[in-house]
């Protein structure tokens, strides 16, 4: 009876350990100090969503939470450009959160149209041009077709979406794309889309759409500076590849 009355104890004590929790980690370890300590850019995808999410759930930590999301999800990308709906059915999210998320990726992109602002976007190649069209356009999974209008020192006026959908030849109208540009009293322009499909080529079609365009914009004396493909975290440049004819 003794024996078994130390068993009983002992499996009781296993039984009642507590779940591994971020307190019982290395300080050094933990997402919010690494960040402190070693910056942003040394934390994984799975630290950074975690620090978003805060707290975990019954018998899982944050971090482990925050991977078991990218594990269903399959990005942080597909997280960002979650429905509604689909982000407030998984486990440790709701409503609260999705709100919190897009007000986070709201301030990115204007963060990145500030700092747009005070870009020469005659420098086509530029990381803050690239930056801003990627945090516009790379999560949309229908293709859209844009415009930068840039002013007589290639400053951005504005951005605009202007065409949705299955973009071909016929789906993009430069009479728009002009009738804006005289609009906004624009000297330059950057023409962009995107390709949900994740594949960073310019296709037969996109080659059309940028020739009739330049065409169009030249009679009115306002320069074609770039057309920018994005496609998932990449972008195509027509002028890097020598295709502005």
């Amino acid at each position: 009876m003794l024996k078994g009355s130390r068993l009983s104890k002992s499996s009781a004590k296993v039984n009642t350990i507590k779940p591994n929790t971020l307190k019982d980690w290395p300080e050094s370890e933990r997402p919010r100090e690494k960040l402190v300590n070693s910056g942003a850019l040394s934390l994984s995808d799975a630290e950074l969503l975690a620090i978003f999410l805060r707290t975990g759930v019954k018998g899982c930590n944050v971090v482990d939470l925050a991977r078991q999301l990218l594990s269903s999800f399959g990005s942080l990308a597909a997280i960002f450009s979650a429905s509604q709906q689909d982000f407030c059915a998984r486990r440790g999210l709701g409503t609260a959160k999705y709100v919190q998320l897009q007000a986070c990726l709201e301030m990115s992109k204007r963060y990145l149209a500030e700092s747009l602002q005070e870009t020469d976007c005659s420098l086509t190649s530029s990381q803050a041009t690239r930056d801003y069209l990627l945090s516009e356009l790379r999560l949309e999974t229908r293709e859209i077709f844009a415009v930068l209008f840039l002013d007589n020192q290639h400053h951005v006026l504005t951005f605009e979406r202007l065409f949705f959908g299955t973009l071909n030849a016929a789906a993009v109208y430069p009479r728009v794309v002009v009738e804006q540009a005289l609009k906004h009293h624009a000297a330059a322009v950057i023409l962009t889309h995107n390709h949900p499909s994740g594949i960073a080529e310019a296709s037969l079609a996109d080659k059309q759409i940028t020739e009739r365009l330049i065409q169009a914009l030249q009679l009115i004396d306002i320069r074609v500076l770039d057309h920018i493909i994005v496609a998932g975290n990449q972008c195509y440049s027509f002028a890097e590849h020598n295709e502005l004819y």
